[in-house]
């Protein structure tokens, strides 16, 4: 064997890389300082020790107001994480502000929670009294049903599945009243208040931010505002109390130590003054919505929506008919394939015209929209009750094309409401819920449409177009259909595993999934 010998005095790359290497968490400096320390390691041999120690806050905005904004080196963003509580908002407003490609957080969840305290939001219908006497009378309506539904639903099961002598009683119940709320959720209107955490970039927060603004949804614009304002006036400091307690005990011995702690621990910090405050509306993003809007309506001429199964998984497509047909279907409510069929039959001219329409407006530093993300080999155009699309929403790995909340699809119903004999209280309640959010529709007023949105109970089915490798198929057939699941996003995920099955039958066997067909144990989640 042949050994290798080193020049005296000069240590093997080996040995001096087992010795030297430091790893450390860091904690305590506030993200657009940790940014631009980090952001160092690109432009100076200091340490981050070192960085951390000589940069101030006012040198990390100077840095990032030239590099940032100036230089367009937008990845210093992403070292800044930023961790924001956002609590009473609507669900409808929660879907939209998760709809983020790199995002993390947690929502509460209609499964182990009673939403019946909640609250719901109540949208601005002006002058139209009449409106909103409507609106809040279907609120306390569906929220009775719900919170009757629930003890009844639990009572229901608790019948049918008895305690077994092993289990604790406490056990047991929590399990048979988070099953119970799984089924009662249907009855949740979007305007049920929850809340949720995130802890994002702050480049993926800018962006958020600029979509919220540019809703369609006054409240989602609101929440827009009110996000940019939390990123950039003074954090809620968790230390504040206890810190204050041990300055006011040192004050009387050391008043001129303790006010000097004071200025250090006590003072004010924001966790993204410089990053986020060029963050307005997106022009892009409105025009194009509009244009796209009037261009589905003009392509589809009226057509009667055709029945279509709940997963479909499409064909592939020359990419200048999947992106045309990807702008449009964001703007409509048509299954996939009968945009498809519009637009192949229309000549090139408009295919092209459809596709300029998604840039025409595309500023200088707009990204293209998300409609552009084409290519993929499994694209599934999937047909779901709102509450279990909540579930799927969060497979980031997923290119989602959302269409609108309607009742145009009809709405599911559980299994359980046929057998605890509860159906027609359910049917009565989901057909009122349309009627209101009919009546609502054409009450009148800048926003009527998407204030009826909110009447809406998360029974009713919404169509997204899911767009995913091989590898994201295999995890949400394997992930979504384990008996613990809801039953909603499990059927789906079944039926998207049997759609890949069929077309490509030699891949089958490398799915994990669990046949959901087979019969649940409601005792083990």
């Amino acid at each position: 064997m042949e050994s290798k010998v080193s020049e005296p005095g000069v240590p093997s790359l080996t040995s001096a890389a087992a010795s030297s290497t430091e790893v450390f968490a860091v904690h305590g400096a506030e993200p657009e300082v940790q940014a631009y320390a980090m952001a160092k390691y690109s432009r100076s041999a200091l340490s981050m020790k070192e960085s951390l120690r000589e940069i101030s806050a006012q040198k990390a905005e100077k840095f990032l107001n030239t590099f940032y904004f100036q230089y367009g080196h937008r990845s210093i963003a992403d070292l800044a994480h930023i961790a924001l509580a956002i609590e009473r908002l609507s669900i409808l407003a929660a879907i939209a502000l998760v709809d983020e490609q790199r995002w993390d957080g947690q929502e509460r969840s209609t499964r182990y929670q009673d939403f019946r305290r909640s609250g719901y939001y109540v949208p601005d219908f002006g002058e139209n009294s009449d409106a909103e006497r409507l609106y809040r009378g279907s609120m306390e309506v569906l929220f009775r049903d719900y919170e009757s539904l629930s003890e009844r639903m639990w009572r229901y099961l608790a019948e049918q599945t008895p305690r077994p002598q092993e289990m604790k009683v406490e056990a047991y119940e929590r399990t048979l009243k988070a099953r119970a709320f799984d089924i009662t959720r249907y009855l949740l209107p979007l305007a049920t208040n929850t809340s949720l955490g995130q802890i994002v970039n702050a480049r993926t927060l800018e962006t958020q931010v600029s979509r919220l603004l540019s809703h369609t949804h006054a409240e989602v614009r609101r929440l827009g505002e009110l996000m940019k304002r939390a990123a950039t006036e003074p954090a809620y400091n968790v230390n504040h109390d206890a810190w204050s307690r041990w300055l006011e005990r040192l004050r009387a011995c050391e008043p001129g130590l303790a006010e000097e702690l004071a200025g250090e621990l006590l003072r004010p910090v924001r966790v993204a003054p410089t990053l986020i405050k060029y963050a307005d509306p997106n022009d892009y993003e409105i025009q194009t919505r509009r244009a796209l809007r009037q261009a589905a309506a003009e392509t589809m001429r009226g057509a009667t929506i055709e029945r279509a199964g709940p997963v479909e998984l499409l064909e592939d497509d020359p990419l200048e008919v999947e992106l045309a047909c990807t702008l449009l279907y964001a703007h409509c409510h048509y299954p996939y394939r009968q945009i498809r069929n519009e637009v192949e039959a229309a000549d090139g001219a408009w295919r092209r015209e459809i596709v300029e329409l998604g840039t025409r407006h595309r500023g200088p530093h707009d990204e293209l929209a998300r409609a552009f993300q084409c290519g993929q080999r499994f694209r599934f155009d999937v047909l779901m009750d709102i509450g279990g699309f909540r579930d799927l929403h969060r497979h980031r790995r997923c290119v989602q094309i959302e269409q609108g909340f309607t009742t145009t699809h009809s709405y599911e119903t559980p299994e359980e409401f046929e057998g605890a004999g509860e159906a027609r209280a359910y049917h009565a309640a989901m057909q009122r819920s349309a009627e209101t959010v009919c009546s609502l529709t054409v009450a009148g007023g800048p926003e009527a449409e998407e204030n009826a949105q909110y009447a809406i109970p998360l029974g009713f089915r919404k169509r997204t177009l899911f767009k995913m490798d091989f590898a994201e198929a295999v995890y949400i057939a394997e992930l979504r259909t384990t008996p613990a699941g809801h039953i909603s996003y499990r059927r789906v995920a079944w039926a998207l595993f049997e759609e890949v099955a069929r077309r490509y039958p030699g891949l089958a066997s490398y799915f994990r999934a669990q046949d959901v067909r087979e019969p649940v144990d409601l005792l083990k989640r």
